[in-house]
């Protein structure tokens, strides 16, 4: 998963969760000889963008395709489109030892195919990036504003609330539900989790979510979820 951080950054956050450094040690020396997935379309655009002296360092590609699976030693992963402006972008959910994994950010809203992907998850981690009201007056301009809000953008806290509101969406298997992607400018904490738990309290009594609701924070990683 691109996670949107540099290589000494990654690091810092996976030391302050780690037992030990040796797994770190190992991750070092093998930075630059590691494989990386993408679509044909993305990759394209990475190479197009990207400074000459960088593009060294996509040495060793596999290209993926939403919709057919793939395994990383034995990680199966799904990927399946997501509704975004980027190039080609994805959604995956990643099974191991009888667990699954869903993630998916970046997406203006959630498609059918999307909430069948993620359903039967033990943990999903979900964007819940801003409160309307809250871009609506942001210091964002109008155009990035539109770009936000539209089926392409991102997902607010009422789409979210929709979604976990409903059976027929969000099964509510998940043991660990993440909201994550939150706008520092454009959302809050604490109203991205009223927003959450107050649909999931509207959610009928045999479908209840008894999972843990955690929020993920832009500047420190949450601590490791054992499933």
């Amino acid at each position: 998963m691109d996670a949107g951080l540099g290589k000494r950054e990654t690091l810092r956050r996976l030391a302050l969760i780690e037992q030990a450094a040796g797994p770190l040690a190992a991750l070092i020396s093998q930075w630059r000889s590691t494989k990386v997935y993408l679509t044909e379309a993305t990759h394209a655009e990475v190479v197009r963008i990207l400074p000459e002296r960088h593009r060294k360092r996509l040495e060793r590609v596999e290209f993926i395709q939403a919709g057919q699976r793939f395994a990383v030693g034995d990680i199966e992963v799904a990927p399946f489109a997501i509704p975004h402006d980027a190039v080609d972008p994805l959604g995956f959910t990643f099974c191991a030892g009888g667990m699954k994994l869903g993630v998916v950010t970046d997406l203006g809203y959630l498609p059918a195919l999307v909430k069948h992907h993620l359903r039967d998850s033990d943990a999903l981690v979900l964007e819940s990036n801003h409160d309307l009201e809250m871009l609506k007056v942001g210091p964002y301009p109008w155009h990035v504003k539109q770009r936000v809000m539209s089926r392409t953008g991102h997902l607010s806290n009422d789409s979210v609330s929709q979604f976990l509101a409903d059976p027929e969406g969000f099964d509510a298997r998940s043991r660990y539900l993440v909201l994550a992607h939150l706008s520092e400018n454009n959302n809050n904490p604490d109203v991205a989790r009223i927003c959450a738990e107050e649909a999931l309290g509207r959610r009928p009594s045999e479908c209840a979510f008894l999972g843990q609701l955690l929020l993920a924070s832009q500047d420190q990683p949450l601590p490791p979820i054992q499933l």
